[in-house]
């Protein structure tokens, strides 16, 4: 029963991984369309409702890391077992694969085909101290609404949404806000583009272990 029970959580971070990565970089892929006009504030909408989906239709049964990072800081703060850390992030790196790669199918011939790739626009140190900070921000608010009773509850999607849009809003130009290593993965993987990776990883995996030390400081405090 406990091995059906890790098998249903590690589908449902698959799942909510593949479902990410679709709204995510496919609304960044539509988004490069003048035509569309979504603009930035498109981008930044479809990724914050895309997690606010996710969260509500997975949060229940895995917890909707469908962050790598994520995870790794919840183990760290001893709120997540480590022995199910790469199951999850196994689940949520393939989903994000599976992901990509249809995309490349949707938009097959589309000459934006790969605009759901994260690369840094600038230098590759100033992308790195964006992701370092929006992924800080990001992990302290998931930690108050995940570990804080006295934190909103049932609105926990919604104050996590509203952070990825806020984020996406900052960081889009600099460093495409990604906030987790599978964001970027999948798309880079599918298009064969690598520069910068490594930001995308050493980036949001120290800021979401800052976000969550600091909230976790301030509370105890």
């Amino acid at each position: 029963m406990c091995s059906l029970d890790s098998f249903v959580k590690v589908l449902a971070e698959f799942l909510g991984s593949l479902v990410l990565l679709l709204g995510c970089a496919g609304t960044a892929i539509l988004a490069s369309k003048p035509s569309n006009g979504f603009g930035i504030h498109g981008i930044s909408a479809g990724a914050a409702l895309t997690v606010m989906i996710v969260i509500f239709s997975t949060g229940h049964i895995s917890g909707a890391h469908v962050n790598p990072a994520v995870s790794l800081a919840f183990a760290s703060l001893g709120r997540f077992p480590w022995i199910q850390v790469p199951l999850y992030s196994g689940a949520q790196f393939l989903g994000s694969v599976c992901a990509s790669f249809m995309l490349n199918a949707f938009f097959q011939g589309d000459p934006n085909i790969h605009a759901g790739v994260t690369v840094p626009s600038n230098t590759e140190w100033q992308s790195f101290a964006v992701e370092l900070v929006i992924s800080a921000i990001l992990m302290f608010v998931v930690t108050a609404v995940a570990t804080d009773p006295h934190a909103i509850g049932d609105s926990a999607a919604v104050a996590v949404a509203a952070t990825v849009y806020l984020n996406n809003l900052l960081a889009s130009a600099i460093s495409g806000a990604s906030m987790n290593p599978i964001r970027t993965f999948g798309p880079a993987l599918a298009a064969g583009e690598y520069r910068g990776l490594w930001v995308y990883f050493f980036g949001p995996i120290l800021g979401t272990q800052l976000g969550a030390g600091f909230y976790t400081l301030i509370r105890s405090s």
